[in-house]
């Protein structure tokens, strides 16, 4: 139960739970989602296999400590997990992302063009995410406004 709670609690946190199908509300296409951040947001998009995949929780619990930091690189997390995901967006995370059907964790830094800039099948450390979004030349430009 305490590793329950704690993957729930994570989720809320980042605001994750829309992104799950239930009866009551259908969540909108990922696809639709991703194209409403376009030119405004950079999107870390993870994919795993239950909400309980070790390298989701992990990576999950790293970016819950560096909150402001994700804010002040105008940075979302979106997750989705296998249980919840629809149909078309399995077929969309395949087609668009070229992700495999065996997939249990897979992670993608998407930038404000809505290209994909790294693709990552564990999880990345913060520092090492926050280099790679630093050193890109739309957010140097950031950093000097």
């Amino acid at each position: 139960m305490g590793n329950h709670w704690l993957i729930t609690l994570l989720m809320l946190s980042f605001g994750l739970l829309s992104m799950m199908q239930s009866p009551a509300s259908q969540p909108k296409p990922l696809e639709t989602t991703l194209a409403e951040k376009k030119d405004k947001r950079r999107i870390l998009l993870f994919f795993g296999s239950a909400t309980s995949e070790p390298s989701l929780v992990a990576q999950q619990e790293m970016l819950s400590k560096v909150k402001n930091d994700l804010s002040e690189r105008d940075l979302d997390v979106v997750v989705v997990t296998a249980p919840n995901v629809s149909e078309d967006d399995q077929q969309f995370l395949r087609i668009k992302f070229k992700m495999k059907p065996t997939a249990t964790f897979v992670g993608w830094l998407i930038g404000k063009d809505g290209g994909v800039k790294q693709t990552y099948q564990k999880p990345i450390p913060p520092a090492e995410l926050f280099r790679l979004i630093d050193s890109m030349p739309m957010r140097k430009l950031e950093m000097k406004n």
